[in-house]
C-alpha cells in the first residue's frame, strides 16, 4: 500500500495489501526454494558411500556381504575400498554391528553383535575378504535372523542368489513376523539383470528398501548431475509473460500523492466530517454565573431529554444536542467516505504500487539488493522493477538505479531524464543483473546521497527507494553511529522509502 509520511521527518511506513497475484508469486518462490532443498538432498545422497550403498538406517546393524566368485573375483579391490568407506562414513556412528560374509559357506567376524569400539577389526576383516564359491544367501539369513538384537539388516549382493526369490521372501517373512526389522537390499556391480530383480522384489515383499549401484551407470549419472548443477534455482521460477520484452510505458493521468497528502484533501477532517466538527454547532459549554439577587453562583441545568454531556477533544465537557436527521445524514456521508477509502486502497494495492507504494517525487534513486541470497528471487526483483518503470516513472524528471551486492553497480554515472529511451535502456540493464556477493548497503547509500542526490538544496522533491530482502552487512550500531548524524538534515529534503521483502521465504 502507500507510504504514510510523517510531517516532521517524512519517514515512511509501508503496509502491504496481499492480493491474489502476490500470493501466487510467493507460492512460486516457495516452490523454487523447495526445489533447491531437494536438489541439495539429491547431491548429498549421490556422494561417497551413500552413492554406492544408499543411506543406512537403524542403530543396530547386521551387514551381510556377498563374496561369491562372480561378485568378488574381478573387482575385489574396489569392493573392499567401498566397504571401508561405508564403515568410516556411516557404520561408525551405529551402536552395534555384526559382519557376515557368504559364498558357498558363511563366515562371521563376531559370534554376536558388538559395539563399535573395535572397528579396526571390521576394517581388517574387510581387507581379508576372498572369493568363496557360490551365493548361498539363505544360509546367511538363517544365521543372522536368529540375532534379535539387530533392528536393521543390510544385504550386499553382487551375483544371483542360489535360492529363488520366493524361498527367500517366505523365509524372511516367517522369521520377522511380529518383529521390527528394516531390510536394506543392495545390488553392487551386477552384470546381469536377475540379481537386481530378485533383491528389489525381496525388498518390496518385506517392506524394506532397495538400492542399486553400477559404476557403468555412474558415468551417465555424473553427466546428468553436471548439467543439473549448472542450472540455477532461479531458472525453475516461472517468468511473467513477455518478461524480457520491451517496456510498455504508461503515462499517468494525474500527479500521485502520498497518503498523508491525499488525506489532507480527502480525509474526514478536510471534508469537515470528523465527529467533533459535526457536533460543534450543537455543543455548548456548561455555564456558571453569579446571580446577585440570590447572592450565589448558579450552574446551568442539563435537560436529559434534550442534551447529553460529552467529553471534548481538549478534555472539557460539552452539553451536546444531536438531531436524528443530522445523525442520519452524517452516517450517509461516512458511508460514501468509506467507499472512497476502499477505492483508494484498491488502487494502492495494484501492480507497482503494491510493491513500491506511490512514487511522488520528481527525482528518484532506486537501490536494489542483488546479494547472493536473492538468487532465488531475481525474476521477482526484475519484475518489480519493470512494473515501476512502466507505470510510475514516465512523468518524473530524473532517475537512476543502483544495484548492490558486495560491489556497487550504477546504471548511469548520474541521474538522467525519464524519457522512453532511458527507461528502455534501464530495463535492459536490469535484465543483465546477476546476484552475487554479500549485502553492502552502506556503500550504495553513500553513493546515492553523495552523487545522485548531491544537489539536495536545489530540489525539494527527491526520493530514495530501497528494495532489499534482509539486513545489511554492517552492524546496526555502526549504521546508527556513523550515518544517523550524516543524514540528520537529509531526511527533511527527500523521502527514503524502505521496501523489505522477506526471504524465508520469501
Amino acid at each position: 500500500m502507500e507510504n504514510l509520511a510523517d510531517d516532521k521527518n517524512r519517514s515512511e511506513l509501508n503496509l502491504t495489501y496481499h492480493s491474489r497475484e502476490y500470493i501466487i508469486e510467493m507460492c512460486a518462490l516457495y516452490f523454487v526454494r523447495a526445489i533447491e532443498l531437494y536438489h541439495q538432498r539429491i547431491q548429498w545422497l549421490l556422494e561417497d558411500s551413500r552413492k554406492v550403498f544408499g543411506l543406512i538406517k537403524g542403530n543396530k546393524v547386521g551387514l551381510l556381504v556377498d563374496v561369491s566368485d562372480i561378485s568378488c573375483g574381478p573387482r575385489l579391490f574396489e569392493f573392499q575400498k567401498d566397504l571401508l568407506c561405508l564403515i568410516d562414513e556411516q557404520l561408525c556412528y551405529k551402536k552395534q554391528l555384526y559382519f557376515l560374509s557368504f559364498g558357498t559357506e558363511i563366515s562371521s567376524l563376531w559370534e554376536n553383535p558388538t559395539n563399535i569400539n573395535i572397528l579396526d577389526e571390521a576394517r581388517q576383516w574387510v581387507q581379508e575378504l576372498q572369493p568363496s564359491g557360490g551365493c548361498n544367501l539363505l544360509k546367511a539369513l538363517k544365521k543372522v535372523l536368529t540375532m534379535r538384537e539387530l533392528n536393521s539388516l543390510v544385504l550386499i549382493v553382487g551375483s544371483c542368489p542360489d535360492q529363488s526369490s520366493e524361498i527367500l521372501c517366505d523365509y524372511i517373512q516367517q522369521c520377522t513376523l511380529g518383529r521390527k526389522l528394516l531390510i536394506h537390499t543392495i545390488t553392487y556391480e551386477c552384470s546381469s539383470h536377475v540379481p537386481p530383480a530378485v533383491l528389489k522384489n525381496l525388498a518390496e515383499v518385506v517392506g524394506g528398501r532397495y538400492h542399486c549401484y553400477s559404476s557403468k551407470k555412474q558415468v551417465f549419472l555424473l553427466f546428468i548431475a553436471t548439467v543439473f548443477t549448472k542450472l540455477t534455482p532461479a531458472s525453475f521460477l516461472p517468468k511473467p509473460p513477455k518478461h524480457e520484452g520491451p517496456l510498455v510505458v504508461q503515462m499517468p493521468s494525474f500527479l500521485a500523492k502520498t497518503s498523508a497528502g491525499w488525506l489532507k484533501t480527502n480525509g474526514l477532517k478536510a471534508k469537515k466530517l470528523s465527529l467533533y466538527q459535526v457536533l460543534a454547532p450543537n455543543a455548548f459549554s456548561p455555564v456558571e454565573e453569579f446571580v446577585p439577587i440570590l447572592q450565589k453562583t448558579v450552574s446551568s441545568t442539563l435537560h436529559e431529554k434534550a442534551m447529553m454531556q460529552f467529553e471534548w477533544h481538549d478534555g472539557t465537557v460539552k452539553n451536546v444536542h444531536v438531531d436524528p436527521p443530522i445523525l442520519y445524514d452524517y452516517q450517509k456521508q461516512l458511508d460514501r467516505m468509506v467507499r472512497t477509502y476502499e477505492r483508494r486502497i484498491d488502487w494502492l494495492s495494484m501492480a507497482s504500487r503494491r510493491i513500491w507504494g506511490t512514487v511522488c517525487e520528481l527525482r528518484v534513486v532506486i537501490l536494489v539488493d542483488i546479494s547472493v541470497t536473492n538468487s532465488l528471487y531475481i525474476v521477482h526483483i526484475q519484475h518489480s522493477l519493470r512494473l515501476l518503470l512502466e507505470e510510475q516513472m514516465s512523468n518524473k524528471d530524473f532517475f537512476n538505479i543502483i544495484a548492490f551486492g558486495s560491489d556497487i553497480k550504477s546504471w548511469k554515472p548520474e541521474m538522467v531524464p525519464c524519457n522512453p529511451e532511458n527507461l528502455q535502456s534501464a530495463w535492459r540493464w536490469v535484465l543483465s543483473l546477476q546476484c552475487k556477493g554479500s549485502r553492502n548497503f552502506m556503500s550504495a547509500l553513500r553513493r546515492a546521497v553523495e552523487v545522485d542526490l548531491k544537489d539536495k538544496d536545489k530540489h525539494v522533491s527527491q526520493g530514495l527507494y530501497l528494495l532489499t530482502t534482509g539486513v545489511p552487512d554492517q552492524e546496526m550500531v555502526g549504521i546508527n553511529t556513523k550515518f544517523c548524524i550524516f543524514f540528520v538534515n537529509i531526511y527533511r529534503l527527500f523521502r527514503i522509502n524502505l521496501k523489505l521483502f522477506f526471504s524465508s521465504f520469501l
